[in-house]
């Protein structure tokens, strides 16, 4: 509830009318002050007149004035500098150390404001918003978006640079592990990128002129085959025999097979072809960071996607599975779209910012317009509430907004909530 308070005193959401002390001296706020988010009053600098005689200094919010006692601000100097004691309920005067009286308000708000922000927060609906948006000036939707947009961009910078100063600033790796990690599609995200990590670039290109070294080194550290019920499969054999020795010579742990997950993925998901397919890129040298900054546009960019494995995974979906005559292009249209969404735009901006390129950064975004939006019960639940998403950035955006705001509640932090709970703070 305080949290709540100090956003009606940032925001200036009180009723509109007269403001006073609880010893009847009128107030008018000038500043409400700089939000402190660590120990000490609430708000810095804030300019409060009071009676006609302007005062600088800070501000203390409480639920219940006997809180400054309760939390033994009586004795602390650091609340000497309050100007204004801010509260729901006036139950007792407060002072300084120095015994000072502390001057003391009331705030109060439209009972409609804390009506709809309990009704935003504390709902079961999976979007409580969701018959309101379309009461939301479409500019501040379209800019929230925007800004949500890029705050989801952001995020998945964070985690290349992460890897950036992990790898020694070597592009090819970071690659590499981002790529085996959206390979995962969200089911297997986890499990790919430990198995990039358990087994690195530097031992691979050791063997990248040998497709069987490279798949028996990923599916042995992959932890898939150790399953001698499949040892009858001749593929199967050879490569258990492959990574057995390869093993033993680099010291390698294999991870836990039970880690990746079939259940409920359409055939041409399984990790089996997914590996395959990282094996593909592998053969001859990894070397994605450098093909996609030679690429130009999404079509450039889909060609290197679009791969038809060889050999065993060419007409195979699992080890002991029979062959198919189904299969084309190991990744689909709508596969590739999620590849250029979660690998190529990060790398993009991320390289862009390192390398201090503008022109890298904006071929990102431009590559995220272009990109049709993402289908997913997230987009198709805003679509529902109004909220139009006809590219990859805006479903991007949309996914950032469900994740980081509406399942976390911070409609405070909205600028969709706050734009509600303004318009309900301004109700009589």
């Amino acid at each position: 509830m305080e949290k709540l308070m100090q956003y009606v005193w940032q925001h200036k959401l009180w009723s509109l009318g007269d403001m006073v002390t609880n010893d009847g001296k009128p107030v008018r706020v000038i500043d409400t002050g700089l939000l402190n988010g660590d120990a000490g009053p609430d708000f810095f600098n804030a300019k409060v007149e009071i009676d006609g005689k302007l005062w600088v200094g800070n501000v203390e919010i409480h639920v219940r004035a006997s809180d400054w006692h309760r939390h033994g601000h009586d004795s602390d100097r650091a609340y000497d500098s309050v100007i204004l004691h801010v509260v729901e309920k006036d139950d007792a005067p407060v002072r300084r150390s120095n015994g000072e009286l502390v001057p003391q308000m009331v705030m109060r708000c439209s009972p409609l404001f804390g009506e709809r922000y309990a009704n935003l927060t504390s709902t079961a609906t999976e979007l409580p918003c969701a018959s309101q948006i379309k009461n939301v000036p479409q500019l501040t939707i379209t800019e929230w978006i925007e800004s949500l947009a890029f705050e989801r961009l952001q995020m998945k910078v964070e985690r290349l640079f992460s890897l950036y100063d992990t790898f020694c600033g070597s592009w090819e790796d970071v690659c590499y592990v981002t790529f085996a990690r959206n390979l995962g599609f969200g089911i297997n995200n986890d499990a790919f990128e430990m198995l990039a990590r358990r087994t690195p670039l530097r031992l691979l290109h050791k063997h990248s002129d040998s497709i069987t070294q490279i798949e028996a080194l990923l599916f042995g550290q992959a932890g898939l085959l150790a399953d001698n019920e499949l040892s009858a499969v001749p593929y199967y054999r050879h490569l258990q025999r492959e990574y057995a020795f390869l093993a033993n010579k680099f010291e390698l742990r294999p991870m836990d097979g039970s880690m990746w997950k079939s259940f409920r993925i359409r055939p041409q998901n399984f990790p089996y072809r997914r590996i395959a397919m990282l094996a593909h890129f592998i053969e001859g040298g990894f070397k994605m960071m450098n093909e996609l900054l030679e690429c130009h546009g999404d079509k450039e960019l889909r060609r290197l996607f679009t791969v038809e494995l060889q050999g065993f995974w060419g007409n195979h979906y699992t080890f002991g599975g029979a062959p198919s005559e189904n299969l084309h292009t190991a990744l689909s249209n709508s596969s590739i779209d999620i590849l250029l969404i979660n690998t190529v735009a990060p790398l993009y901006y991320a390289y862009g910012i390192k390398t201090d390129s503008y022109a890298m950064s904006d071929r990102a975004v431009e590559l995220l317009e272009s990109l049709r939006p993402e289908r997913n019960s997230i987009v198709a639940m805003f679509a529902a509430a109004g909220l139009r998403c006809d590219d990859a950035l805006t479903s991007q955006a949309l996914i950032q907004l469900r994740r980081e705001y509406c399942e976390a509640r911070k409609c405070l932090y909205c600028k969709i909530g706050h734009r509600l709970l303004s318009e309900a703070a301004k109700a009589e």
